[in-house]
């Protein structure tokens, strides 16, 4: 079974604050991510290593962009995006329910 029918995949945008390796200008950029979260139940028609895989599954967020633009204006520059985790793992609320 493949691994996106565990979960529900959404798209979200995150501040992070950059700087341009050419003017030395460092601003907050909208980054997006791609979101997906664990559903509750297994899906139908799972075999037992499906069950397995299932239970060791977490939530987590993927970054989807991997250049960014300069917001001088006298820049404008594309550049890499480097310093920022690929993927983050998502925690549960612990302490939501207490």
């Amino acid at each position: 079974m493949d691994e996106r029918k565990f979960f529900n995949e959404s798209a979200t945008t995150r501040p992070a604050t950059l700087q341009c390796p050419y003017c030395r200008s460092t601003e907050a950029h909208e980054l997006r991510w791609l979101v997906r979260t664990k559903k509750n139940t297994i899906p139908s028609g799972a075999d037992e290593r499906d069950r397995l895989l299932f239970r060791k599954l977490q939530s987590y967020m993927v970054l989807l962009d991997d250049k960014a633009v300069c917001r001088n204006p006298r820049c404008r520059k594309r550049f890499d995006i480097s310093g920022i985790k690929t993927t983050a793992f998502l925690v549960a609320d612990q302490a939501g329910g207490r």
